[in-house]
């Protein structure tokens, strides 16, 4: 497949976080004049990191393989970083010292126990997803949330959040749905820079969508499980659903993602109407599953 490193995803990863920490906030005195930087110089994260410029300086470039954990940790304090960027840090160390090939990953699988789990839960749209966000299995409901995203295959919630005009419908807040996708699209990449389906998604992504590209050059990194995500949909109108993005350990690199209505809500009642429309278009469809698209609300 080519050798590949992740020396430039290191190198603007941490000029970036460098970049947003004024003197001020490092706790640095201020001695005035321009300064040709924003936010810190090197030599300045060099020394709240208790390392030497010139080393500082070969990290900045890519070079992180075979760093310590003592010294990751100092770099964590100096810039700043929060937990998901803390852990992406990790992950680039620890791909920079694998050896560097691009591959194509093993084709992912959900247990038949997996979605026997996913169809029991009628009341709560839940689904199973891997890092690069193809859906892999979903239950009735999901499937009727996400209607749009499922007439194309395979499902992949980035191409439809940035691809897919439709998803500024679905997603009332479109940006900050666009700005969680790069951020998980981000985190996967500093786990796994080589593995060639995600590469070939963010190609993808980066030549046809103006907005996907900016905003993965920004390096965000976001930690995504749990809290609450609206939805417009076009039968049912706004929701607001809280999601839990549970990891599943027997499944490696697999996430199940839920969705649920706070009890007495309107978006409690949107939901059961949902699901009720939902089994209403199955039956109609001979108890097969349907993402025909349903009809616009205004």
């Amino acid at each position: 497949m080519g050798d590949v490193d992740n020396r430039d995803d290191i190198r603007e990863f941490l000029a970036s976080r460098r970049a947003r920490i004024t003197p001020e906030q490092a706790g640095l005195p201020d001695f005035g004049g321009s300064r040709r930087v924003a936010g810190l110089r090197r030599a300045e994260v060099a020394m709240l990191a208790g390392v030497s410029p010139d080393y500082y300086t070969r990290l900045e470039r890519g070079n992180l393989s075979g760093v310590s954990d003592s010294v990751l940790d100092a770099l964590c304090r100096a810039l700043r970083l929060d937990e998901a960027e803390r852990s992406h840090l990790y992950d680039l160390a620890r791909a920079a010292a694998r050896p560097r090939s691009r591959r194509r990953p093993a084709k992912q699988q959900v247990r038949p126990a997996t979605q026997h789990l996913l169809d029991a839960m009628t009341d709560a749209p839940a689904f199973v997803r891997n890092g690069r966000l193809d859906v892999l299995a979903a239950n009735r409901l999901a499937r009727a949330l996400y209607a749009y995203a499922f007439e194309a295959e395979p499902v992949n919630l980035a191409r439809f959040c940035f691809l897919d005009p439709r998803a500024e419908q679905l997603y009332p807040g479109w940006d900050e749905a666009a700005n969680t996708t790069v951020a998980l699209l981000r985190t996967e990449a500093g786990r796994d820079p080589y593995d060639k389906g995600l590469t070939d998604l963010i190609g993808e992504l980066a030549t046809r969508s103006d907005e996907f590209r900016t905003r993965w050059g920004a390096h965000n990194v976001r930690l995504h499980h749990t809290g609450v995500k609206y939805f417009h949909h076009p039968v049912v109108g706004r929701l607001e659903l809280g999601f839990e993005a549970m990891p599943m350990p027997a499944d490696p690199g697999l996430t199940l993602t839920a969705y649920s209505a706070e009890p007495g809500t309107p978006a409690a009642d949107a939901l059961r109407l949902l699901a009720s429309f939902a089994a209403t278009v199955a039956g109609g469809a001979g108890g097969q599953e349907s993402t025909a698209r349903a009809p616009r609300q205004n």
